[in-house]
């Protein structure tokens, strides 16, 4: 069952093509894991040069205005010079992030990659990625190595850590594991990402064009033969949260392209310790976070530094402005009452997000995500990331017309 969600009640982001939170670097077609959701072709010679790489950061900067760069691929640590495409996005003044299946990740290259200045890590762990020595674990068991790599980053310090995971109809229960696992380590771990599972499916109801000529869909890498819908939904991953943490809500989202009430980015965050989460922020509270810092900086935040999601009390002085904050603040107070030095520890915010990707809806239309962050370079053109296949194989995006009869 999904759960019922009012747009109108959340604050829709204000990401938008030109003037956005993130852009989406991809240096590197290769990748040393080959995962199930993957809708990248894994490139041994997919390396694209230091020149190659300034291009794409120039072509960012002349038609959009961001804050942080994920810099993703393929697997960018595979990349020979990833430390030198980290220093180049910092000496741009953008926060360089870095999203990564954590294989190549050693001690050393974490030094290197903070004195170029990263920003975080985003670690995309999940059972479907046929992982060595992980093949058989599930989610649960997989946040011990979840665990391994928000130490390891915490240890080096002064970095974001970040964990996303694609969720499938037969993993859907074990979200609120990991959910429950990033608060324990609240502390170490400021995101969680979500990430809905979707597949191209061949043969099915439509035939595939692009600019009016018929195109091969199955050499997609995310095309597949199999007829089984996938069409789990955000609402569908809420319900599940909501079954462990009856008061987890959503604060913020963004909308498809072709329906205003579907939720194809949807944003909250939590206050709390590694023992107690008081609540979740509300609209409000992120409405200003997004309009302080465009007013103070020209962009709209997307990475927050760690630094300053340990000072979640301070965010309580706004809880005049956000009714979810007074909750908040009522909480707190109601247990620092009953144990006086719950009020000397720090409050911490952490965000989780769920990402549902595009929709293909009978009559061919696509909905995509309006606003999206994770737009890529392509041509001198900024494309879908999630469909950049298309463009390099067929020149365009691939188009859905539904069969006739």
């Amino acid at each position: 069952m999904s759960a019922t969600i009012d747009h109108r009640q959340l604050y829709r982001l204000p990401w938008s093509l030109p003037d956005n939170g993130i852009a989406w670097l991809e240096p590197t077609k290769k990748c040393n894991l080959a995962c199930l959701g993957c809708y990248r072709e894994n490139d041994p010679r997919g390396h694209k040069t230091l020149d190659e790489v300034r291009h794409d950061l120039d072509v960012f900067k002349r038609f959009r205005t961001v804050d942080g760069v994920s810099i993703a691929g393929g697997d960018p640590l595979v990349h020979p010079e990833i430390v030198e495409i980290v220093r180049m996005v910092a000496q741009d003044g953008l926060k360089p992030i870095v999203n990564t299946n954590g294989l190549a990740l050693t001690e050393e290259l974490l030094g290197e990659l903070k004195g170029a200045g990263l920003a975080g890590f985003t670690f995309h762990i999940d059972s479907k990625q046929g992982r060595p020595r992980w093949k058989d674990a599930d989610e649960i068991e997989l946040c011990e190595l979840r665990q391994h790599y928000a130490e390891m980053v915490a240890a080096a310090g002064g970095m974001g850590c970040s964990f996303n995971a694609t969720v499938y109809e037969d993993t859907l229960r074990y979200v609120p594991d990991i959910v429950q696992w990033a608060q324990r380590n609240i502390e170490i771990v400021h995101t969680v990402v979500f990430i809905a599972f979707r597949a191209g499916v061949v043969g099915g109801n439509f035939d595939h064009y692009v600019r009016g000529e018929p195109v091969d869909f199955s050499t997609m890498p995310y095309a597949t033969t199999d007829q089984t819908p996938h069409e789990l939904q955000s609402t569908d991953i809420v319900a599940e949260i909501r079954k462990r943490f009856p008061d987890f809500a959503p604060a913020a989202y963004l909308n498809g392209t072709e329906r205003p009430d579907t939720f194809k980015w949807l944003l909250t965050g939590r206050l709390g310790t590694k023992e107690r989460v008081y609540g979740y922020v509300g609209a409000r509270s992120m409405e200003l976070a997004q309009t302080f810092h465009h007013l103070a900086t020209g962009r709209y935040l997307a990475y927050t530094r760690p630094q300053t999601l340990g000072h979640g009390r301070a965010m309580l002085l706004l809880s005049a402005l956000d009714p979810r904050l007074r909750t908040i603040a009522r909480r707190w107070l109601a247990a620092g009452a009953r144990r006086p030095s719950r009020l000397l520890e720090r409050l911490r915010f952490q965000s989780v997000m769920i990402i549902q990707p595009a929709d293909i809806y009978e009559d061919g239309r696509q909905n995509m995500c309006d606003g999206c962050p994770d737009l890529t370079v392509w041509n001198d053109r900024l494309v879908w990331s999630c469909r950049l296949e298309e463009p390099e194989r067929f020149g365009d995006f691939v188009q859905m017309v539904p069969k006739s009869g």
